[in-house]
């Protein structure tokens, strides 16, 4: 039997054995972005072990959770998240891509999606690549799933900005908040958080990192 990892985040306790994909700052630094409210319909695409709905449930009440992950096993680590949390949610088995969903159905959609197009020379594999779904691909799913005048956030690579910017315009979802994160004070940036609204007006605020 594979060894179990646990991390306390905040009220809510992660749990992960080997062979998902870990805890990680990034997931981190998104849970703590993303704008969320009580009694939200949240959905996470790609939702790996369940962290982000679980940090976003540690941060207000009454939320409605569904996650959507493509491997079997970290969908089951995030159903068992979910339920020794004593958090009410649905984890789907599944591509996102084609995720059985109703359109418009969520309030606020969130993913940690992999960084990087295949072929361009990054080390990863499926988790760190986008073999299963591209970035465009991730933001036509967020599009379809999240309502008019609700949000997608996501995290990404710094380098992409441009790309995230076009993906997400392309879906019908403004850019409305972007932040740049470093790992340490006075180091480059090496993550992205963007907040988009669907059908919203343009109009980006940059935020202080």
């Amino acid at each position: 039997m594979s060894d179990i990892v646990q991390e306390q985040l905040g009220p809510c306790t992660l749990s992960w054995r080997d062979g998902v994909f870990p805890l990680g700052s990034d997931a981190l630094m998104l849970g703590r972005f993303a704008a969320v409210k009580p009694g939200w319909r949240v959905c996470d695409l790609g939702t790996g072990s369940g962290v982000l709905l679980l940090l976003l449930a540690g941060r207000t009440e009454k939320l409605s959770l569904t996650g959507v992950e493509l491997d079997p096993l970290s969908a089951q680590t995030a159903r068992e998240n979910l339920e020794a949390n004593c958090l009410a949610g649905e984890i789907l088995t599944g591509d996102l891509r084609t995720a059985p969903l109703p359109a418009g159905s969520f309030d606020l959609v969130v993913s940690n999606p992999p960084y990087f197009p295949v072929g361009s020379g990054k080390s990863g594999g499926p988790a760190r690549t986008e073999e299963f779904c591209t970035l465009d691909e991730l933001c036509a799913a967020a599009g379809r799933l999240v309502k008019n005048g609700g949000r997608f956030a996501l995290c990404h690579r710094p380098e992409r900005l441009a790309d995230v910017i076009c993906a997400l315009r392309q879906h019908r979802l403004e850019p409305k908040r972007l932040k740049l994160a470093a790992q340490e004070p006075g180091r480059p940036p090496s993550l992205l958080l963007v907040e988009a609204v669907r059908q919203g007006r343009p109009g980006l605020v940059i935020e202080q990192t």
